[in-house]
């Protein structure tokens, strides 16, 4: 009898990788898909990190690492959060792992029980969800809507919480919505965790330098509250390394421990010679990406025009990351004589088959009358695919 174990059961599959997977099914059958699904640059990693790289390989960084990562690497990463951030750590608070993900991931294991709640405010990453059911705990989510921005007030925080509550993890800029909270909306809901002094707080901070204008600030930049904020980061977005597989966490010494210990017991350290590469990253000026930046906030606004010319699609303007989460639910019960939208995902399900443009449901963000459309494409691919969307929509009614 096969049987996997309950644990996989009670997991979802990721909805990005799910959409990218039906799309990589429809191209195999000759159709022309345009994927707006993943969360990837389209980007090459940059020539100075590549070089970095290849001096690795040449100077024979082939062996295993420290677990929590090579002390240089963890030495810049200290560097890169003073310098950006003014956060102190020393390299005994870093812990990296391969990707962001598994960061969270390690946290999520070190820090939670079974009957333990975790605050999502919405629209959270499809990942946050399924990791706090895998460190046994109940995931609470706390809505938001567009009208907002896709913020949480500290009203609604204060509300959530309960004796059970043992985290909150957010992203800010935010995957899905590219929503950037404020230095003054981060203290407003700190005012309230500091009353909690049980809850910690995960901050991701992934998108970091994909950032339109608003400043970025750090949840543990407060005082109050920064022994139990855990600052996750890495390279992917900003430096264009997804394949690369490098995270980090910024943490209380304890918690870092914690994740070293679950971390050498499953992976152990991510790969030597993409830790040399990043430690190039860590301690290159910024502005070395500016041109990524400036690609992405010119694409945004292509879509959001675009995307406002059509009938029912409501937006907002998102501060970072390379997202627009648009409400659509004015299509939910609009037919074109063969499907029925009932949903994002049926909406997204019909965008797939009749325009053949991969975009992501609401629903597995939390936030079930929106839709996650990824800009980082050319955009000639974003026009067209524009194009294709509004041409679909107008078949419904």
């Amino acid at each position: 009898m096969k049987q996997v174990s309950n644990r996989l059961l009670q997991l979802s599959e990721s909805a990005t990788l799910a959409m990218a997977r039906m799309s990589r099914e429809l191209k195999a059958k000759g159709h022309d898909v345009i994927a707006l699904s993943l969360g990837e640059p389209d980007f090459d990693t940059p020539d100075f990190i590549k070089e970095s790289a290849k001096n690795a390989i040449d100077n024979n960084f082939s062996h295993y690492t420290p677990v929590p990562g090579l002390i240089e690497l963890r030495e810049a990463i200290c560097h890169k959060l003073k310098r950006d951030n003014q956060l102190d750590f020393t390299p005994t608070q870093i812990v990296v792992s391969t990707g962001a993900k598994q960061s969270i991931a390690n946290v999520c294991l070190s820090l939670l029980n079974s009957g333990d709640e975790v605050l999502l405010p919405a629209p959270y990453w499809v990942s946050y969800y399924e990791l706090v059911k895998l460190g046994e705990a109940t995931p609470i989510v706390i809505k938001s809507d567009i009208d907002n921005d896709f913020k949480i007030s500290p009203e609604q925080l204060e509300k959530a919480i309960t004796p059970k509550t043992k985290m909150m993890i957010f992203s800010s800029p935010c995957n899905p919505s590219g929503t950037v909270y404020t230095k003054s909306e981060l203290e407003s809901l700190a005012n309230v965790l500091e009353k909690h002094p049980n809850v910690y707080i995960i901050s991701d901070e992934i998108y970091e330098l994909i950032n339109f204008g608003v400043e970025h600030y750090s949840m543990a930049r407060i005082e109050s509250i920064k022994d139990r904020v855990i600052t996750v980061n890495g390279v992917s977005k900003g430096f264009a390394m997804t394949g690369w597989r490098v995270g980090y966490i910024a943490a209380p010494e304890w918690i870092a421990n914690a994740c070293n210990k679950i971390q050498g017991q499953v992976t152990s350290a991510t790969c030597a010679i993409a830790q040399k590469a990043t430690e190039t990253a860590m301690l290159a000026d910024p502005s070395e990406i500016e041109n990524m930046k400036l690609a992405f906030h010119k694409r945004r606004d292509l879509m959001l025009d675009m995307l406002n010319e059509i009938e029912g699609v409501k937006t907002n303007t998102p501060d970072g990351a390379f997202y627009i989460f648009p409400d659509i639910s004015y299509y939910f019960g609009k037919s074109d004589g063969k499907d029925t939208i009932s949903n994002s995902s049926d909406f997204c399900m019909y965008l797939l088959n009749d325009a053949h443009v991969a975009l992501v449901a609401g629903e597995a963000f939390g936030s079930p009358n929106c839709v996650r459309i990824s800009y980082a494409a050319s955009e000639e691919s974003l026009i067209e695919a524009v194009k294709r969307i509004k041409k679909s929509l107008e078949k419904l009614n």
